[in-house]
Parts: structure tokens; sequence; C-alpha cells
């Protein structure tokens, strides 16, 4: 715990130089304003500002990605009180209250006990990750490739069933990732793969472009397919004296927003998209627990509070699988490893030993960014709600001259601005079609990994297959995924049966 304490204190040192300080605000910031704006999400706002960070040295690079991660689950309950509209997925559930405050006169309040809670959630999320990882990292050291291929494929195909309405398109998806990802040079023998003698091909499929193509460009895409004036409506704005909570909604708030950091960081450190698991997980908690659970739908404080704030901790909580394991467990998470690894870090076990002024300086820029989103989403929020004020015809030629702008810069190639634009298009037709794009990218992302992590275990057993059961630690994951797979068809069969039992009969 000591030696923990001393890391953190020379992360603090590396996070309040002027450089990282300035980069953890525009993250922060930009982050806010992702999510605010309905339909961006954290995944694309991160995607679009890979390129800005090409220059920047790791540390303030993922300082930055990182601020935009946490940032956009700050901003999206903006829209969500104000609008009725979610900026991003997990503030879907605050809509139901967040609103309802608002239409009574108390988007205030609101607002303010989710700037509160989030802060609350994420710092208790962040102190507990100090003490977390160290140890986990040091369990972690003792997996093999076996374990950790095991591992990665639990991950993934719970990740994939959940991001997705159907598990057959999610797993379609993740083939597809997993056979893009194989194109380039063998990373074991470094032979050719699917390059059909292009030169381009060579280094692989450009993950920057997949990435802002499939989330970036679709999202304008699916935009323009709507209506102008869908999202065109009058917003909500409270004045600036109206937004500090009174002394009953604080008391109200308090048992929500600790039951809410608990619930979003255990949440946070398992598969699955955990800030949306995690904010449905505290809003039927707190229905449970309330003595008035008829006012929740109608207004209920702690319908706001709980949600937020298991939000935002399990958002800071997901740091410790991609940090400590070096697996994504959340869509976010998956770019923020392409964006370590484009920047030559790779995440693990090893990664508190090889890059500790990555590891420690983001997680202190955590604390230092929850404190600067906590004083940007209250005095702040006028200013956000007149944002959601710019017509779509703007705002949309401008987010795709920056995804065009920001995706040449990365290699200064016109092939790469293809590409994002042929993924922007598959991406809109897979919207069309009910297909998920994050299980495609995730496999882009884990799939060389699991690879190598799969042909490095035959090599040690000599092609046995084996020992992927042999190992202790391997075969509960392989059995974790095997009945995660097989749980769709004993839910589907326990169906049957009840509806063929007659209808006064016992049991």
């Amino acid at each position: 715990m000591f030696e923990s304490l001393q890391h953190l204190f020379a992360g603090f040192g590396i996070a309040t130089t002027v450089a990282n300080l300035l980069y953890c605000l525009l993250g922060a910031v930009a982050g806010t304003l992702v999510g605010i704006l309905p339909g961006l999400g954290p995944i694309a706002g991160i995607a679009l500002l890979i390129p800005v960070t090409f220059g920047l040295s790791p540390t303030s690079a993922i300082i930055m990605l990182c601020g935009i991660y946490y940032g956009a689950m700050y901003g999206g309950s903006t829209t969500a009180i104000l609008l009725n509209v979610p900026g991003e997925t997990a503030s879907v559930i605050t809509c139901i209250d967040g609103y309802q405050m608002a239409k009574k006169g108390r988007a205030g309040p609101a607002l303010a006990i989710c700037a509160i809670g989030s802060f609350i959630g994420g710092t208790l999320s962040i102190f507990a990750m100090v003490f977390l990882a160290p140890p986990l990292a040091t369990a972690a050291l003792a997996f093999g490739p076996p374990e950790f291929f095991s591992l990665m494929v639990c991950g993934f195909i719970v990740l994939s069933n959940v991001t997705g309405a159907s598990l057959l398109k999610s797993l379609m998806m993740a083939v597809v990732g997993l056979i893009i990802g194989t194109v380039g040079l063998d990373p074991v023998t470094g032979d050719y793969r699917f390059t059909f003698d292009s030169t381009y091909l060579l280094s692989g499929i450009e993950f920057v472009a997949v990435a802002i193509g499939l989330f970036g460009i679709a999202e304008v895409l699916a935009n323009v397919d709507q209506p102008l004036d869908k999202l065109e409506q009058r917003v909500i704005v409270p004045r600036f004296r109206d937004l500090f909570p009174s002394l009953q909604d604080l008391k109200q708030s308090v048992g929500a927003i600790l039951r809410g950091s608990g619930i979003g960081f255990g949440v946070g450190l398992v598969p699955g998209p955990a800030p949306v698991i995690a904010t449905y997980a505290s809003y039927m908690t707190e229905k449970k627990v309330s003595q008035h659970p008829e006012e929740f739908g109608k207004g209920a404080i702690e319908g706001v509070a709980g949600p937020e704030t298991a939000n935002n901790a399990a958002c800071q909580s997901a740091f410790i699988p991609l940090f400590v394991l070096g697996i994504p467990f959340a869509p976010p998470t998956a770019i923020l490893l392409g964006a370590l690894m484009i920047h030559g870090v790779v995440p693990g076990p090893m990664m508190m030993s090889e890059h500790p002024d990555v590891f420690w300086g983001v997680i202190a820029s955590m604390y230092i960014g929850n404190f600067i989103l906590l004083l940007l989403n209250l005095p702040f929020v006028p200013f956000f709600a007149s944002i959601l004020r710019i017509p779509k015809k703007i705002l949309l030629p401008l987010v795709m001259l920056f995804c065009i702008t920001g995706m040449y810069t990365v290699n200064n190639a016109i092939g790469d601005i293809w590409l994002m634009l042929a993924m922007g298009a598959l991406g809109f037709v897979m919207r069309k079609w009910a297909y998920e794009a994050a299980p495609l990218l995730l496999a882009l992302v884990i799939g060389p990994k699991m690879e190598v992590a799969f042909r490095q275990s035959l090599m040690l057993s000599h092609g046995d297959f084996g020992v992927f059961v042999e190992r202790p630690f391997s075969l509960v994951f392989l059995m974790a995924t095997v009945l995660f797979l097989l749980m769709p068809f004993f839910q589907f069969a326990v169906r049957r049966l009840r509806g063929r039992r007659p209808e006064g009969g016992m049991g």
C-alpha cells in the first residue's frame, strides 16, 4: 500500500506538469462536448482525436484520450436532462428522472447532483484502482500464453454478445474483424498475408481509419439520413443561481452515490459495456431500496444520482483490465488499446515496470480530470446547453471535414482516407441492418494479440491443443465461454418447457 502511494505521488509529479495539465483539460473539455452532442459518444470522440495526439509523448497522448472517455460520461447527462436525448448510451437511464426534474424546473439540481455524484464515484473508483492494480499485475505475471488466449476469448465472446441485440450478428461482425486483422505481415513468421501485392496493405489495415469510419463517418451519414429538425428542439437551460441543490437533495443522494460507486466499480472489472450495465444495475437497486419507489420515473433525484455515479465509477475501473491485463473489456477501452500501441506502449502486467510514467501519470491525471470536470459541469452548463442549438446542417459538415483532415495527418496517405470513407459506408449499412460495429472493431484490436497467444501456446506445447485445458485458469476461462454461448439455448429450452405446462396444473 505504501509503495502504491509513493508511485501515485510520483504520478502527480508527472500529471501536474504544464503540458500534461493542458492536455488533461483539453481531453476533459473535448469529452464533455462529445458527450453533449447526441449520437457521437466516447468511441467516436476518441477515434476522431487519435490523430491529434501524434507528435505528443505517450503520457500526454493517453492522458488526453482518457480525459475524452470519462469526460464524455459527464457530458452525456447534460442532453439527457435538458433535452431528453442521451448524449451516449450510458445516459439513457438518466433521461427517465432527469428530464422529469427539468420539466419541473429542477434541471439545475439534477445537473449539479450528476456532477457531484460523477466526481465522487470517479474519485473513489480511481482510489480503489491504485491499491488493486499492483497485486492484480503481480498475479497476471503468472499467466502464460494459454491463459491470456483463453481470457481474451472469454472477454471477446461476452463483449460481442452484450454490445449487440443478436449474438449471431455480433459474432458475424467479430469474425469479419478477425479476418481484417490478419491482413499484412504474419506476426510470427513475417510472411505476407492477404496483401494482394499491395504495398499499402503490408502494414495491415489502418486501425484509426477503421475506427473513425465505423463510428465518425457512419454517425454523420446516419444523421444525414434523418430529418434535419429532429434534434433541433427547445432546450431547457437552467440559470446559474438555480444550479445548487438543496440540503434535502444532498441528503437523499448520499446513499445513492455511495451505492452507485460500489456497483460501478465492480461492473467495470468484468467484460461488457460497463457504464451501460452499471447505470441499469444502479437504477434498479435504488428503486428497490427506496421507501418511495412510486416516485421513480416522475423526477426522483436518487434515479439521477445513482446511475450517473455508477456510470463514471465503471468508466474509471474499466482501465484496470486494460492496463493490468492488456485486454479491453469495453469498446472505448478497445480504442484506447489501439492508441496505446500506436504510441509504443504495450499494456499488460509489465506496463507498470516498463512504462511507469504512463501508468501512474495517467492514473494521477484522472484525479485532476475529475476535479476539472466538476468545475466545468456546474458554471458552464448554460454554455454547453447553447451548443445543442447548433444546426446539424452546420455541425455535420464540420465533423466530416475534421475526420478527413485528421485521418490524412496520420500517415499523409490518400489511401487511408478512402479506407475511412469505405468503412463509414459499411458502418452506415450495418446500422441499417442492425449490425453492431463494436464487435468488429474489438476483433480488429484483440485479434492479432489472440493469434500470437494461440500460436505461442502451441509452440510451447509442440502442437498439443490440450495445453488450453490442462492449465487450471485457462480451463476456467474456456468453461465460462462455453457456458455463456450455451446460455441462450438453456433459456430457450426453459421457455419451451414452461410453455408446455398445462394451465391450472401444479407447479
